[in-house]
């Protein structure tokens, strides 16, 4: 086994990785684990690892790592489910996945402002009944909680569609032309959106951070449908607390949801959120990575850390993310 050596065990399409394993890292012996020949290989002599939702004996049977590389944005399974060793962490941050996202947080906030699901709903049952209330992008506000590099990005679009955008994170973010919150200054946010985007990283501090509470500080009486809020998110299924978004739609704090993750996935047939009209739900497709970004992220990375320069996204243990 080479020095260079990597070991590659991604819960994508295992059609989709060996794929794009036939184009990448070239000249390097790669161990697929999606391959049953190499289920029982020695992997102590791997230097790198690109991992989604990994076997949970890869990092005692890869116990030489130099770098791990995820093969996703969020890190939170990483580091919530394996004992690992100290090595650097690296996220996956891609243009594709960035634009993906920003395409999903367009797409739904475009669908709540121009009523989507009611019209949905009068073309099964065969109505023609127009509605006299017809908002435009500028009446509404919508506050993207969460400015990493995908909310950033995220708001920066939807500022281009015609929203009012304002923006929120814990520690204090600049971004030219939107004005933005930190901490302190949650409850001014809230009482300002009439959409709320969540796009935070799963830590101990947004835990169950969407919750009832939460949802009473957004605004009532905007311009949106029955002057009702609507919560977006495609951040973590484990920053939502669902019985709390039923029954703020049931009892009208909430005008609408659009939901790409969930507390616990795939969410359960069982869920009143299937039922709901006013829900929009996607499967945690909101911004799938593309294998082949992520094998050129994983490639530059390491190009990067064999040249002696510093990892990009690097993640912060005590952080989360």
């Amino acid at each position: 086994m080479s020095a260079g050596s990597i070991v590659v065990d991604l819960k994508f399409a295992p059609e989709s990785v060996a794929a794009a394993l036939k184009d990448g890292f070239a000249g390097r012996e790669v161990i697929n684990m999606a391959d049953p020949e190499n289920r029982d290989r020695d992997l102590s002599g791997c230097a790198y690892a690109v991992v989604w939702k990994p076997d949970p004996s890869l990092f005692d049977r890869a116990r030489n790592l130099k770098v791990i590389i995820s093969g996703g944005a969020g890190v939170d399974h990483i580091l919530a489910s394996y004992e690992l060793p100290d090595t650097p962490i690296v996220r996956f941050v891609d243009r594709s996945l960035t634009d993906r996202m920003s395409e999903w947080v367009v797409l739904q906030s475009l669908i709540h402002l121009r009523q989507v699901p009611v019209f949905a709903r009068q073309q099964r049952e065969h109505l023609w009944e127009p509605r006299d209330s017809h908002p435009e992008a500028a009446d509404v506000t919508v506050g993207v909680m969460g400015l990493g590099v995908l909310g950033a990005d995220a708001a920066k679009k939807l500022k281009v569609m015609g929203f009012d955008v304002i923006g929120w994170s814990r520690s204090a973010k600049r971004i030219e032309g939107i004005e933005t919150f930190d901490a302190t200054g949650l409850e001014t946010f809230l009482g300002r959106t009439d959409i709320l985007v969540g796009l935070l990283p799963l830590t101990d501090d947004t835990r169950g951070l969407f919750n009832a509470d939460l949802f009473a500080g957004l605004r009532q009486g905007g311009a949106l449908a029955a002057g009702r809020p609507v919560f977006l998110n495609a951040g973590r299924g484990g920053s939502q607390v669902e019985t709390d978004i039923v029954a703020a739609l049931e009892n009208g704090v909430l005008g609408g949801a659009s939901l790409d993750v969930f507390q616990t996935e795939p969410l359960s047939a069982d869920s009143p959120l299937w039922g709901m009209e006013n829900v929009i739900l996607t499967p945690h497709v909101a911004a799938m990575s593309d294998t082949r970004a992520v094998f050129r992220h994983a490639e530059r990375q390491i190009a990067r850390f064999e040249r002696g320069e510093p990892l990009e996204h690097v993640v912060d243990r005590n952080r989360g993310y």
